[in-house]
Order: structure tokens, then sequence, then C-alpha cells
């Protein structure tokens, strides 16, 4: 990505903004899908190196790729271009975007919806499936999984019908349940999650390549950790929905298979034990703590003293903002925790609980909520960016908060307290043109907050 797309209103005004620009641009940059492929999967001849592991290219009968998630693009075109000759088909499913190809190869490239699935996602679902169902021991199948996979890969257990998944996935994004609550449930009204995916391609060997987009990168949670053992079970699933009060609102069937799993009628996932994953090899190649880094290393560079605070931020984005903004305030009255020029890096993924029905995203309702803590601060911004440059349902990856963002919307009639009662942060920094609109980066590790004080 280049710098100038990240390059809003108060960012254009400020003589440091194309410094912080560059700082942005390095973090996604570190986490460029085709670059971190490459570095994890290696050909020498016809042995195929993936990390400790080598494969015969010349002993495996078939190779498949399937991709599935909002990086799986780039990460498949890496994969092309290192298999060549030896690619026998590839199946990717992919959040839509406008370009959607990959030069000579044989890939089938479905667009489908995220966070709430929908027909093409069951479609691209259902070939994958038909495909597995082929392998034999003598197969190769390589898994690109990124962020968003959970929703891109939709395959409703038999009794769920997909628009009661559509019901209960909206349902637990607006209630503020994290992703690790939410794929608890997806896990278990799937054919194809939870480890089912590995299940469905085994007796073939089976390499998975990860890009993370979860805290702490654990494996069973990344798009719903289609090939690693799950943890969770039908009774996790169910105290989730009596957790959040939403067992009247939970379609009857989805309430019916839980019960019956949980009372032993259904099978579970497929736990550790399971030899199905004997051979399968699951690597992660990508982080938000390496995008993280990165940034911190372009600031250093750029001349800030600079401080990587956490990459495991999480809880509501709206007690979030103020927390960072303290940082802020106390950096402007004391020099701490870092003097100025500073840089404080964080990384994580808070979630909303709705409230009203207006138009934003997490990373923007975590910019609203520290307007009014950063007003009148000189020389400091805020910035929160969604790594995969779609921040919720929005054209937006995020917002910029500087001292000056409470008197110009207070200029402009802007309540900065009524917008964030209705969830309203997008509508709130569109007119002051201060969201960050970079476009889709094909890349996604969770978000980052920026704290700049000059």
């Amino acid at each position: 990505m280049e710098a100038d797309q990240f390059l809003t209103s108060s960012l254009r005004s400020s003589p440091h903004g194309e410094r912080v620009a560059r700082i942005l641009t390095a973090a996604i940059n570190a986490v460029d899908p085709a670059n971190a492929l490459a570095k994890h999967l290696k050909r020498h001849a016809d042995q195929l190196i993936v990390g400790p592991k080598s494969y015969d290219l010349e002993a495996v009968h078939r190779v498949f790729v399937l991709g599935i998630g909002k990086a799986s693009l780039p990460m498949a075109q890496a994969a092309v271009e290192i298999l060549e000759d030896h690619l026998t088909k590839g199946i990717l499913i992919t959040k839509s975007h406008s370009q959607l190809s990959i030069h000579h190869s044989p890939f089938t490239i479905i667009p489908a919806s995220h966070p709430v699935p929908d027909e093409r996602g069951i479609e691209g679902a259902q070939r994958i499936i038909e495909l597995l169902q082929t392998t034999t021991p003598d197969d190769l199948v390589i898994f690109l999984i990124s962020g968003g996979g959970s929703a891109l890969l939709t395959a409703p257990v038999p009794d769920v019908s997909l628009a009661d998944l559509q019901t209960v996935n909206k349902l637990l994004l607006a209630c503020g349940a994290d992703i690790y609550q939410i794929n608890t449930l997806r896990k278990h009204l799937s054919l194809v999650k939870g480890g089912n995916l590995a299940r469905l391609a085994h007796p073939a060997q089976m390499i998975s390549l990860i890009l993370s987009d979860v805290i702490g990168d654990p494996l069973d949670v990344i798009a719903s950790g289609p090939t690693v053992p799950d943890p969770t079970t039908y009774t996790d699933a169910l105290d989730i929905i009596e957790r959040f009060d939403l067992t009247q609102d939970i379609p009857s069937s989805i309430l019916a298979h839980l019960w019956s799993g949980a009372s032993g009628e259904k099978p579970e996932t497929p736990k550790e034990d399971d030899p199905i994953f004997e051979h399968t090899h699951n690597i992660i190649i990508g982080n938000n703590l390496k995008a993280a880094q990165a940034a911190l290393e372009k600031a250093n560079q750029e001349g800030f003293n600079t401080l990587l605070l956490t990459t495991r931020i999480k809880g509501e984005a709206r007690e979030i903002g103020p927390a960072l903004a303290a940082i802020a305030q106390q950096i402007a009255a004391t020099g701490d925790p870092i003097p100025r020029p500073a840089c404080i890096i964080a990384g994580g993924e808070t979630t909303v609980t709705l409230q009203g029905d207006g138009f934003g995203g997490r990373n923007q309702e975590l910019a609203l909520s520290a307007v009014e803590e950063l007003a009148d601060l000189q020389d400091v911004f805020l910035i929160t960016l969604a790594t995969d440059g779609d921040d919720g349902p929005t054209d937006a990856a995020g917002a910029v908060v500087s001292g000056e963002t409470l008197s110009q919307a207070n200029h402009r009639g802007l309540n900065h307290a009524e917008f964030l009662s209705r969830n309203a942060a997008y509508d709130f920094f569109d007119p002051l043109g201060d969201l960050l609109k970079p476009g889709p980066t094909l890349t996604n590790v969770n978000d980052l907050a920026f704290i700049f004080a000059f």
C-alpha cells in the first residue's frame, strides 16, 4: 500500500501527517499475505518445504489449494507461483472485492458475504466439500486460512437454515460477544468448522497456512478452526446463549440442534485425540504482533520515541477509547510513559454492544469515544485502524482524532455524545474528513491503535 492512501483531512493539514501515514503503511505492508506465505512455503526442485516438514511432489498424486478468508486471493497467487504445474485444482471463498482473479491457475473464485453469511458462502463450501470427498492418502491439500473465513465458509448442519444462521450471527454481533464466543456457536452449527474440514479431507496429507486475526493466535478460533481440534462443546455454546440472554431470540432450530448435541444425540466436533489430525500441519504465517512491530520500527526510523503497549486489547470499544486518550493526556502533562515525539502502539480487537441504529464499526467507535478526552491537547493524534481496511459494515478502516476534533465537530453542529449513543461513528467522522479509507488491504490481522504526540 502507499502512504497517501491513509491521509485524512487532519493528517493532510498536519506537518507530521506524511510521517504518520508512512508508519501506518509499514504496519499493513509487513503482513502482506503473499510475502508471508512465500516465507513459509518454499520449493526446491520437487521438494515442497513447509516449516520443518518436506513433501515430495513427485510422490503426491494431486495437490489441491483451498482458500477461505479476506486474504485468500494474494495467498493463493503466491501458492500458484510456488507450485506451478504441480497444482491440480483450487477453490477460494473470499470477501467481495473489485478484482477477483488469479493469473494462470485452475482456480474457482467465489466472492461471499462477511460478517453475515450468504448463499454464495454455502455454494463455495459445498464445492469444497465435494472436492474433499474425493481425496486419497496420496493427495496433498493446502488450506489457506485468514480472517473472515468463518463467515465466508458456510455449511450449516442439516436441520439449520441459512436464515437461522444469519439471525444468530446478527444477534451475536449486536450483543457484544467476542470472537471466541461467536465462533464457539459457529463451530457447533457447521459441517466444516471446528476441525470438520480436516475430517472431510482425511486421509489426505494436509497443510494449513494461517494468517491470524485473533488475539493470541489460538488456532481453534481463527476462522473457527476448520483444520484443528476443537476444545469447545455444545454445552459451551448453550452457556454463551444464556450468558447474553438470547434464548428467546435464537431460532428454535438452532436451540434444538444444540440441545440435541449437548445430550449426546449428535457427534461432537473433532477433539485433540482424533487420528484425523496426525497428518495435518498448521502454521501461523502472520499476526497482529508482526504488524505492530513493523510500525514500531518505522516510527523509530521517523524519529519517534516508541512503545508497544500491547497486542491483546479487548473489551468494549467505547471503554478502550478513553483509556488510550488518558495515555495521551499523561504524555502531554509529564512526558510519561515516553516523551515527545512519541508513538505508542496497541493492538487487539474490541467489541461493540449496539445501543442504537447508527452506522460505524468498532475502530470508529473507539475513536469517537476518545474525542472529548483529547479535546484541546496540542499536537496529539489517536488513530484507529482495522488492518483489513473494512471496519464493521463500512468502507472505512478507522478514524483520526486530534485535539481539534471536538471544536471542529461543535462548529459543524455535531454532538459527539449523541453520535456515540447511536453507534453512529461513521456519520460523525465523515463530515470532518477524518475517516481512514485506504480500501481493502487484502490482509487481516486484527486492529491497531496509534497514539502520537509531537
